[in-house]
């Protein structure tokens, strides 16, 4: 099973992924929390470079770097999944989606781009409001998490794919233990 962790920035993907793994394992099933962009590849590094300034990519150029990232990856998920072990994706699929549809993108050709990469079986949206994740990281942002209308747009975007139902949506304003009490009961209502 891939279950992947969707939101704004410090909306808790990562915390909630690891939560998630915690609890998996705890009841004997393994599990495996991956993170993209993974900046420890060549395409990864390149996107690091990106984001903090360094290069001036396109909004196209920039979503095929993190598919191709992501593709990077996807021996290893696939070996994975075949081993039963479920992955946590702190971002996946959904993110290009969400913000190559806030820079004017194709819905249908970020989809198309993506489509040979394993899908999730479910999606946690962790939904916050952008001005939440200012609170919560106020230095240090990259180009996209200080582009505020970028963020309402890619907020937008989630909300629009979240109604798929392979889709859960928490409420990621609530505390930690809320949002993980919360998903984990939407994830064994899943897997039952």
């Amino acid at each position: 099973m891939l279950i992947a962790f969707e939101g704004l920035d410090q909306s808790g993907k990562e915390t909630q992924s690891k939560h998630l793994r915690d609890r998996l394992r705890a009841t004997g099933q393994k599990a495996r929390v991956v993170s993209f962009p993974d900046y420890g590849t060549s395409i990864g590094e390149e996107i690091a470079r990106a984001l903090a300034g360094e290069r001036d990519y396109g909004a196209d150029v920039m979503q095929l770097l993190y598919v191709a990232n992501r593709h990077e990856r996807k021996p290893d998920l696939d070996r994975w999944q075949n081993a039963g072990i479920t992955l946590l994706c702190d971002r996946y699929i959904a993110s290009s989606l969400a913000y190559g549809e806030a820079q004017g993108l194709d819905v249908a050709w970020l989809e198309a781009i993506q489509q040979f990469l394993p899908q999730p079986a479910l999606t946690v949206f962790l939904d916050i409001q952008p001005e939440t994740a200012l609170e919560r990281k106020a230095t240090g942002r990259d180009r996209y998490e200080r582009d505020y209308a970028l963020q309402l747009g890619v907020r937008e975007s989630y909300l629009r794919q979240a109604r798929q139902a392979s889709w859960v949506t928490v409420d990621g304003e609530q505390s930690e233990d809320e949002v993980a009490a919360d998903v984990t009961r939407l994830v064994e209502l899943r897997q039952s």
